[in-house]
């Protein structure tokens, strides 16, 4: 009985796709950073999904859109891996980053599984009222 059960779960987990590594992902957001202090914008840029990529076209609007709106990826004090999920087929990753100024943000990874692997589909910079649930 019991490999039968856990047949049907594989079949399940299966015809649902992989079930979601955080470390997997926190990999990858953890390579895009370090990717950012390097300034090496045209690496960063392969770990964003293929729409993302598309979207940004070159690592130079790529560039802008990272030290302009999000300042404190591209220059992280801290970083620290807080609680992962998925939400209607959306997987996500929260962050705390500190900036250069010791401010303390709660970015929300969006994640993507390609064929490639994960990539980041979106990042989102969480209000505290964003926190409570």
């Amino acid at each position: 009985m019991r490999a039968f059960v856990f047949g049907a779960f594989l079949w399940v987990v299966g015809a649902i796709g992989a079930i979601a590594n955080p470390e997997e992902m926190q990999t990858i957001i953890d390579r895009q950073l370090d990717a950012f202090r390097a300034d090496d914008f045209a690496k960063a840029m392969q770990y964003a999904s293929p729409a993302l990529q598309q979207y940004f076209r070159t690592p130079e609007i790529f560039q802008q859109m990272v030290t302009r709106g999000y300042p404190m990826v591209w220059r992280p004090q801290t970083v620290e891996y807080l609680q992962s999920g998925e939400d209607n087929g959306i997987h996500w990753q929260r962050v705390m980053i500190s900036d250069t100024q010791g401010i303390v943000h709660i970015l929300e990874y969006h994640m993507l599984e390609t064929e490639d692997g994960w990539r980041i589909n979106g990042v989102q910079i969480l209000e505290p009222s964003d926190l409570i649930t």
